[in-house]
């Protein structure tokens, strides 16, 4: 019973640190990555589709996109999505291959982006500890009925505890390795 609870107190915590890193692909550094676009929906005839499932993305160098729709008619429907989506870039086309040019970030950019990824990963430990949160209330709900002593209630909030500082190191791990990542000229 107590295994179960921090088994799953344990998955749900490695999920949210997996949710984070996945978050921050998304975040824009100063070198180009086809995880910036990877989120982006790209109307297919009437249904909204991933742009992976329409066009391939490739990186040409480091500061640009190369986005080659499979279907000539798509190319606008690609540079709309672009167009529409919060990355504040702008798409340039020559045929069927769209090319996407990466500012280089400015000094206020980046420590914007710092606050936008320090941001996101305090809602990650807030998450982390809601779980840690839910994990002792069920440990005192088995010590209400009477089904595991108080010290292995005690014991188990204790081992619950170190599976939370876990979690949270490697959230502060990814934040860190994401900060030096975009403070990287």
């Amino acid at each position: 019973m107590l295994d179960d609870i921090k088994k799953d107190a344990q998955t749900r915590m490695n999920k949210s640190v997996e949710s984070l890193r996945h978050d921050l692909t998304k975040v824009r550094t100063g070198r180009a990555s086809t995880a910036l676009v990877d989120h982006l929906k790209v109307n297919y005839y009437g249904s909204d589709m991933p742009l992976t499932q329409v066009a391939s993305v490739a990186v040409t160098d480091a500061r640009s996109l190369t986005i080659t729709p499979w279907e000539k008619q798509m190319v606008s429907a690609v540079e709309k999505a672009i167009i529409n989506s919060d990355l504040g870039l702008t798409p340039n086309t020559a045929g069927t291959v769209i090319r996407i040019n990466l500012p280089a970030l400015t000094e206020e950019r980046r420590k914007e982006l710092t606050k936008l990824v320090h941001g996101e990963g305090e809602n990650a430990k807030v998450a982390i500890r809601n779980i840690r949160r839910d994990a002792n209330h069920q440990v005192k709900e088995l010590l209400k009925e009477k089904s595991i002593s108080e010290d292995d209630a005690a014991r188990s909030e204790t081992e619950i505890q170190k599976i939370t500082d876990e979690g949270i190191k490697h959230v502060d791990e990814v934040v860190k390795a994401k900060e030096q990542e975009l403070m990287a000229v």
